[in-house]
């Protein structure tokens, strides 16, 4: 096992395990180009040497670097942890910026381990990676939680007792905690705003804060002024073991904006105290609302408050909540079980792999880089100059065939992970005195037979490419009732992402009987090469110019995959195979 981290005591610690191999390669937190570069230099070289049969990078700066790095040192499992978001709470040219970023980490890897629901959700949501793509392991959090660290036996209470005297903390006094770091993004204003609110009603509370201040997202100069000045608010600063902390508080606050899965919920949970915390990604999770804690809305300092108010007032409840908070934690939490759901992933991932590489697939991880730079750039250029064009035929199809414009369909997609394609519509939807759809032969009007023939129905799949769901250059998605049909050997059709045009498409296409077209995408699959790739793509124009091999024919017929592989006679009604578009 090997760990890679930017310099500093806990690695060494790590290193100092006979059973890891530590490696330390700075990193910079925030974005720094020329030193980002740097880094992803430094990586690749390590994995070139070290080889790893499966990476798993975590936190934003790592994961980006990580991940190109293992993609481009050609590693066959690869594993983003994501932790949260930090895109989240970001605006302007920051926010694209983090969006890109945590977009290429999440494209790089095979599987994306969210750490919390919510968290998984909320990148799905934003479109930065697919649902397929993600997996939850057990019920969330980073690590899990150890319920015996923080729980409060008798030396915990003592030690604690002892550390209420060193910080000067009177012991009977009403004490809200916070710990983590003291920063915007963590909701320090609106917990002080909370406890300037609180103190009328509480004149002897006291706050509690485990952390120090931050450059980077810095809170407001009064805000560090207040927290610096006032006598009620306890700074402790960072600490190596925060379990005897929670003793000393009554509740534990945390008003982040933004998390992946705050493990402090769950760690004062586990001493048997209560939370309020936000609804905010992440942090949603790590609290059930009325029974562990209370939820209240992000940067609402009224409605903490009142949460913080109600839980002071009343120590039943206080008891009540913490004690539900820590049979959850003992529950749902344990690190074992983490592991063992990594782990799972980590042998599923392996064996996958290898099943895939059964095949000589010759897409290295540079190779599949730099195929889809190739389909980024020429799929927008090609959209940036045909917009005109595409404005055009939406109005004609729309006088010409009605509503809706563009022709949707789910398709198998890279690893038969389905994709929702996108074509321009070819065929009315006309109906007979039944209120029946008519036969294709009737809805394929003069236009729509023109668009197949010359594929400008199919210029909206370049918007598939810009997603990252399809190629320029690939085999061509069929229809999912497809897929159970192939062969295991046939499978291997989609290690590649589907594409616009392919082999199949410039060697006869629908000509083509499907054994032949199946194989032409397997050779493509077994050799598929950057120098492939743009020969296909000029072939494809010269073909598409000569208007060769397109059945438009309504009345010619192909029968189905499906119907070939179920062994019916060729005398069975078929389908015309131009009519699923």
């Amino acid at each position: 096992m090997a760990a890679v981290s930017s310099p500093g005591t806990e690695l060494e610690t790590l290193g100092a395990q006979e059973s890891v191999l530590a490696f330390a390669i700075p990193m910079e937190r925030e974005i720094a180009p020329l030193s980002d570069l740097v880094s992803l230099w430094r990586l690749w070289c390590l994995l070139i040497k070290v080889r790893p049969a499966i990476t798993n990078f975590a936190t934003p700066k790592a994961g980006l670097l990580g991940g190109l790095a293992s993609l481009l040192a050609g590693v066959r499992c690869r594993i983003y942890t994501l932790h949260g978001l930090r895109l989240e709470t970001a605006s302007g040219l920051k926010r694209i910026v983090l969006v890109i970023a945590e977009w290429i980490s999440c494209h790089c890897a095979q599987r994306v381990i969210c750490v919390s629901p919510s968290l998984r959700a909320r990148a799905i949501q934003l479109k930065i990676v697919g649902e397929a793509k993600t997996v939850v392991l057990a019920n969330g959090t980073c690590n899990g939680i150890n319920p015996q660290r923080y729980m409060p036996y008798m030396e915990r209470l003592a030690a604690a007792n002892n550390l209420r005297q060193e910080l000067n903390l009177p012991p009977t006094v009403p004490v809200v905690g916070f710990v983590g770091r003291f920063t915007r993004d963590k909701g320090i204003p609106e917990l002080i705003e909370a406890y300037v609110r609180l103190r009328p009603r509480f004149p002897d509370l006291h706050l509690l804060l485990v952390g120090d201040f931050e450059d980077g997202d810095p809170v407001p100069r009064a805000i560090r002024d207040r927290i610096v000045r006032d006598p009620s608010i306890v700074k402790a600063g960072f600490v190596r073991d925060t379990a005897p902390y929670y003793s000393l508080m009554d509740v534990l606050a945390l008003p982040t904006y933004r998390e992946g899965f705050p493990g402090v919920p769950l760690e004062a949970a586990a001493a048997g105290k209560p939370v309020v915390t936000t609804n905010a990604t992440g942090a949603v999770d790590s609290v059930i609302d009325g029974v562990t804690g209370f939820i209240v809305p992000v940067s609402d300092s009224q409605a903490l408050a009142a949460a913080l108010e109600r839980l002071l007032s009343d120590p039943a409840l206080r008891e009540c909540m913490g004690a539900a908070g820590r049979e959850r934690v003992v529950r749902e939490f344990r690190p074992d079980t983490i592991v063992d759901a990594l782990v799972k992933q980590y042998k599923y991932l392996l064996q996958s792999r290898s099943d895939r590489t059964q095949l000589p697939v010759t897409q290295s991880g540079w190779r599949l880089l730099v195929k889809r730079i190739l389909d980024i750039a020429v799929s927008g250029l090609i959209l940036a100059i045909l917009l005109p064009l595409l404005a055009l035929l939406w109005v004609l199809v729309r006088l010409k065939l009605g509503s809706p414009v563009l022709f949707r369909q789910l398709r198998p997609g890279r690893f038969g992970v389905p994709f929702t394609i996108y074509k321009l519509r070819t065929m009315t939807s006309a109906r007979d005195a039944n209120g029946e759809m008519m036969p294709d032969s009737a809805r394929l009007t003069k236009f729509g037979e023109f668009l197949r023939r010359t594929s400008l129905d199919e210029l909206p799949e370049l918007w598939n490419v810009l997603r990252g769901d399809m190629s320029l250059v690939g085999p061509r998605p069929l229809l999912m009732r497809y897929y159970p049909f192939f062969t295991e050997p046939e499978k291997a059709r989609f290690f590649v992402r589907p594409g616009i045009t392919g082999l199949a498409q410039i060697s006869g296409r629908n000509d083509l009987s499907w054994n032949d077209r199946i194989g032409l995408d397997l050779d493509y699959v077994r050799h598929c090469s950057f120098a492939r790739d743009i020969r296909i793509l000029f072939l494809t124009l010269w073909r598409v110019f000569q208007r060769d091999g397109v059945q438009i024919d309504p009345g010619a017929v192909m029968l189905d995959f499906d119907e070939e592989r179920k062994g019916r006679s060729a005398n069975s009604v078929p389908t015309c195979h131009a009519a699923n578009n």
